[in-house]
């Protein structure tokens, strides 16, 4: 049995490599462009190529793996202006949500999200990007969670993938990260204080401020082309 997987799990093999290979393409362990070999990723995994093989093709009806005629699986680039129409959804998702928070969250959930926000504080001190990027995705789905509204984490959830890989970009850059957790602190901060007015604007101009990043780098790589 692979270092990866145990017989604890009781997934199918299958689903399992999907799930190892969807997670390191969001996370960016898998890069935008990177070719996907079925041999050294069966090898890696330490399975057959059966698995992979099912597990490329369930990603790319996903749309996070491309076919290329003659020349196999690539990851699939990062697509901003796919990723602008998503962040204008999810802006005042995540308005809606924080402000249902704030209304809503328990004390033993406002004091796990000011804990989230430390350890940010921490980890950033420390330069430990996997963990920001891990603390970033606790945050906001903390307070989705917070909201008690089932249909907007399923919204969200089904939106959260297509953000995730453009934000492990952005969270790299120190002065960015920084900015993350002012963000982060000041919406945690209006959600413990029950403002749903203040949290709904400050979760609104986080997303809007990462959207003017996106803008950003789509204008960049226009003047490229």
């Amino acid at each position: 049995m692979s270092e990866f997987f145990t017989l604890e799990n009781y997934k199918p093999l299958r689903d399992l490599v999907f799930d190892y290979m969807k997670e390191a393409i969001i996370t960016g362990k898998l890069k935008p462009g990177e070719r996907l070999m079925e041999v050294q990723l069966a090898e890696k995994l330490g399975v057959s190529r059966t698995p992979v093989r099912e597990a490329i093709r369930k990603l790319e009806l996903e749309g996070l793996v491309v076919m290329v005629p003659r020349k196999g699986a690539y990851v699939a680039d990062l697509n901003a202006k796919d990723l602008l129409n998503v962040l204008e959804v999810r802006s005042s998702l995540e308005g809606l949500a924080a402000s249902l928070a704030a209304e809503r969250i328990t004390d033993e959930e406002v004091e796990k999200l000011k804990k989230i926000v430390e350890e940010f504080r921490i980890k950033m001190e420390e330069g430990d990007l996997e963990a920001l990027i891990r603390l970033d995705k606790e945050f906001h789905d903390l307070i989705f969670a917070a909201s008690r509204n089932d249909k907007l984490i399923q919204i969200m959830n089904n939106l959260q993938e297509h953000v995730h890989r453009f934000r492990v970009k952005y969270i790299t850059e120190e002065k960015k990260a920084k900015r993350i957790y002012q963000e982060h602190k000041k919406i945690a901060e209006l959600i413990e204080q029950r403002d749903a007015s203040g949290a709904r604007k400050w979760a609104e101009k986080h997303v809007h401020n990462f959207q003017e990043e996106v803008v950003k780098d789509l204008k960049y790589f226009s003047d490229k082309e």
